[in-house]
């Protein structure tokens, strides 16, 4: 297992996980809801800055490896499931949102694999309608984690708007993942 600089930051993503579900664990005269809504928001956002930057490091320092490829969507889906799960308990999110985005991560990660063992990953090479659906997840999240005014802007209900539209592109992008291996898996499966 190689051990780098992008990689550090994709366990550092992995390790914030636990941090930013603790603290809505946490007794309620340790923090008031204000600050604990604050913390966990800001720890999403770090780790999803962490995301982006572990990327651009990678291929900057040429130090990509099959193990970073792995790991990388493996940390994103448990960042992002964790913190669904987090806000569909404080009701911030509809169930049925939080079913559809965490249901696409597994279904196309189980498409992926299968691909793969079948010798046409490219044919579910990530699309940049997945990359316009993470980066509205990953600006919904905060805004729902948060929850409240920033400087005068009422974060809830961008972030309802957002997490809708994340969910309609999550299935927008798994539908078109799954067309483009449908004649493959056609083919193979028979």
């Amino acid at each position: 297992m190689p051990f780098n600089l992008p990689i550090f930051l994709t366990w550092l993503r992995i390790a914030m996980i636990p941090l930013v579900v603790g603290l809505f664990y946490l007794p309620d005269s340790w923090l008031s809801t204000s600050s604990r809504d604050l913390w966990a928001a800001l720890a999403f956002i770090i780790a999803a800055l962490t995301d982006w930057f572990d990327g651009w490091l990678a291929r900057r320092l040429n130090q990509t490896s099959s193990f970073g490829a792995f790991l990388d969507p493996v940390a994103d889906k448990l960042m992002v499931s964790a913190a669904l799960l987090i806000l569909l308990e404080l009701g911030r999110v509809d169930a049925a949102i939080a079913l559809i985005i965490i249901g696409r991560e597994i279904t196309i990660s189980a498409l992926r694999e299968w691909m793969a063992k079948l010798g046409a990953s490219a044919s579910v090479a990530v699309h940049s309608l997945g990359k316009v659906k993470t980066a509205a997840q990953m600006v919904a999240i905060p805004c729902l984690l948060y929850s409240q005014s920033l400087f005068g802007i009422n974060l809830k209900p961008i972030g309802q708007l957002l997490i809708l539209i994340a969910a309609v592109l999550t299935v927008w992008s798994m539908l078109y993942y799954l067309r483009k291996a449908w004649p493959i898996i056609r083919e193979k499966a028979i």
